[in-house]
């Protein structure tokens, strides 16, 4: 074989190399440049508290999405924006909700899909939700007796 066929096929080999690598860092990575199959969603938490990019999305138990970002907005609700798949249409009335994985696991959203049969249209808000237990403060509460008082 001459020495320049082969010095081309070993550049097309090491090109072909490079291009999957590049492609399968964009697919971990998330990073999209064609048309999306998802679309965001907003949910807005009185504590979002272990919630960061990146946590997972379920329904029923089943992985569906990821939070694409958390903030503060101006009243002080913590503004949770979600990336679902196109194939999974909510209701307005769903209701999001921040559990724990385990006793001291990693939070996440998990989406308690309504049937009021109008659907949340991209970038609509989630305005039924319900923030995560805080153990801390429950503790500390019934440490010094503070529950029996709310009881009363």
């Amino acid at each position: 074989m001459n020495k320049h066929t082969l010095e081309f096929f070993v550049g097309c080999f090491v090109l072909l190399g490079m291009a999957a690598v590049l492609y399968l860092a964009l697919q971990v990575g998330g990073a999209r440049f064609f048309a999306s199959d998802r679309y965001e969603l907003q949910a807005r938490f009185s504590s979002a508290s272990g919630v960061n990019p990146g946590s997972r999305v379920e329904i029923a138990g089943v992985r569906v999405g990821s939070v694409r970002e958390v903030e503060l907005s101006d009243d002080f609700y913590a503004m949770v924006t979600l990336e679902l798949p196109n194939r999974i249409e909510l209701d307005d009335d769903t209701i999001a909700s921040v559990k724990t994985a385990g006793l001291i696991g990693d939070r996440y959203i998990n989406l308690a899909p309504g049937g009021s049969g109008f659907p949340l249209a991209p970038g609509d808000l989630i305005v039924d939700t319900e923030s995560a237990l805080d153990i801390e403060s429950l503790i500390g509460r019934f440490a010094i007796g503070g529950i029996d008082a709310e009881v009363e």
